[in-house]
C-alpha cells in the first residue's frame, strides 16, 4: 500500500484526535451547545479530508494496479469495495 498523502494523513488524523478529545472536555464541562457542535463539525471536516486523501491514494495505487490485472474476480471485487465504501461515506 503506497500511502502518497501518508503525512498529510497522520497529521490530520493527529488533529482530529486531538479536537474529538476537546470536544469531549467540552461537554464534560457543559459548554454551549453551539460551541460544542461547531468543534465537532471541524472534527468531522479533518476525517473527511482525511478520507479523501485515503481515497485518492487506495484509487492510484491498489485500486489501479488491480484495475491492470486480468483476473475479472479481482476487479469486480476492487469495484464492490469501492461501491461500498462510497454508500459508507454517503450514509
Amino acid at each position: 500500500m503506497i500511502h502518497k498523502n501518508k503525512d498529510k494523513i497522520i497529521i490530520g488524523l493527529k488533529k482530529a484526535q486531538s479536537l474529538i478529545g476537546k470536544i469531549q472536555e467540552m461537554v464534560e464541562q457543559n459548554q454551549y451547545c453551539v460551541d460544542v457542535m461547531q468543534q465537532n463539525l471541524a472534527a468531522v471536516g479533518l476525517l473527511k479530508s482525511v478520507h479523501k486523501q485515503l481515497m485518492e491514494d487506495h484509487i492510484n495505487s491498489c485500486f489501479a494496479d488491480g484495475m491492470k490485472s486480468n483476473n475479472q474476480k479481482q476487479k469486480n471485487q476492487l469495484i464492490e469495495e469501492m461501491i461500498q465504501v462510497s454508500n459508507l461515506y454517503n450514509r
